[in-house]
């Protein structure tokens, strides 16, 4: 058997319905679109929300909450995952981000206190939270918060 030769299964392909090609088709006419009304017509459509001139959904229900446009968000990353690096390594936010520790800068990288550490490290970071702190402090290490 060769390439060329190969050929799908007796009735496993099946061609498309082609609408609005004479009486014939089972479909003439009209397309099977029915007559008359909105959606008949060529372009004919509703944009998503839309329900017939009633107040739509999203309009009826109340709006609520607050969102912070000055909010800033930081990559946040635990102590276990740094529990890989050899000891006296200096981490820095791009070295972070080189290896794959995390995915995106945002507003800067916030150390997190989750985990265990025992391997002094240099870190070089936007926030860190007190635990973090303390657990690489005890480590050998030290923390470094920079301000962009």
């Amino acid at each position: 058997m060769r390439l060329h030769e190969l050929s799908p299964a007796e009735g496993s392909r099946k061609n498309r319905k082609r609408k609005g090609r004479g009486p014939g088709s089972g479909n003439g006419k009209t397309a099977g679109r029915g007559t008359k009304g909105q959606r008949s017509r060529s372009g004919g459509k509703v944009r998503v929300g839309f329900e017939g001139g009633q107040m739509p959904l999203q309009r009826r229900l109340p709006k609520r909450g607050f969102t912070n446009i000055f909010k800033k968000e930081f990559a946040e990353l635990n102590i276990e995952d740094l529990a890989s690096f050899e000891s006296n390594t200096e981490i820095d936010e791009t070295f972070l981000l080189d290896k794959g520790k995390i995915s995106r800068l945002k507003n800067g990288v916030k150390i997190l206190g989750r985990g265990e550490i025992d391997i002094p490290l240099t870190l070089k970071v936007s926030k860190a939270s007190k635990s973090a702190i303390e657990k690489i402090e005890a480590a050998g290490g030290r923390v470094e918060v920079i301000t962009k």
